[in-house]
């Protein structure tokens, strides 16, 4: 009933939030991609995203399909792996945000373990930035993390949301004092963001807190020590949006390979794409 091409393209635009970059990202022309999210709606009977001019979201039938079209993918794969009788062996260094700590990354990478029991995982999780630094001098192998800027295209793109400020409920920051930031050290890129769009609104600022840990910055949230930019998507417990700061604007996660990359890195890299709406909220 459910052809797995089109609940591939589905994913990639519930991912994306965009029939643009799905194309892009699968390799489709933007019609193919409109072509299969019409029919998979006619095999559903359900309009599974609500769309206009400027923007793409889900319905609530399109978010009830994640789950399906997820375990039915997997399962596609799982039996393509099986009867092409190939094991992947060898060593695969990934370097994830901290950003995915609270999320469902480690269910991904779970099912890639049981999947390839023979690959030798390693797993780091450091600052946006640092993985990029460590990347680009051939420590990692396959990175997720923040794309470093709207020119930045590199990678293939999992997932696109909004930066916005958060802190801990009651929190009120005063117009006609700095503002109480509470960072991540540099290179972190949320740091970056947040410092520029303040000095651009001509806003006065203040490091409240730094820690190197995401634990560490939504501890000093918790206690109203400042704000902090988060990813809209996964605002932690106990923390909430706070008003009256300039618009962070949107961020985008991408998976980035490194100089030559290897079967284990490519399969992973497919697993991480095909649950990235697990990234796309707490866990």
């Amino acid at each position: 009933m459910y052809d797995p091409v089109q609940l591939r393209t589905f994913l990639t635009v519930a991912q994306t939030l965009s029939f643009t970059q799905a194309a892009a990202r699968l390799g489709v022309r933007q019609s193919t991609v409109s072509q299969h999210v019409r029919r998979l709606e006619e095999a559903t009977g359900r309009p599974l995203f609500v769309r206009d001019t400027h923007s793409v979201g889900l319905t609530e039938d399109g978010e009830a399909l994640l789950g399906f079209a997820r375990t039915i993918l997997e399962a596609h794969e799982r039996a393509a792996a099986f009867f092409a009788g190939t094991r992947l062996r060898g060593r695969l260094r990934f370097g994830a945000s901290e950003d995915f700590v609270l999320t469902r990354l480690p269910e991904i990478l779970e099912g890639f373990r049981q999947e390839h029991p023979e690959v030798d995982l390693e797993l780091s999780v450091e600052l946006s930035g640092t993985l990029h630094e460590r990347l680009d001098a051939g420590r990692l192998d396959l990175v997720l993390a923040k794309r470093r800027g709207p020119d930045d295209e590199r990678g293939r793109l999992v997932w696109r949301d909004r930066m916005v400020w958060i802190g801990a409920e009651g929190l009120r920051v005063d117009p006609e004092r700095p503002v109480p930031l509470i960072v991540f050290p540099p290179p972190g890129i949320t740091r970056a963001r947040a410092l520029e769009v303040l000095e651009r609104e001509g806003r006065a600022w203040r490091i409240a807190c730094t820690s190197g840990s995401l634990s560490g910055l939504i501890a000093a949230a918790r206690a109203g020590l400042g704000v902090m930019a988060h990813t809209r998507g996964l605002i932690p417990p106990g923390l909430v949006r706070v008003g009256g700061l300039p618009e962070l604007g949107p961020v985008e996660f991408a998976l980035l390979q490194g100089r030559r990359p290897t079967p284990a890195s490519e399969a992973l890299a497919a697993a991480v794409l095909a649950g990235g709406d697990r990234l796309s909220r707490p866990a």
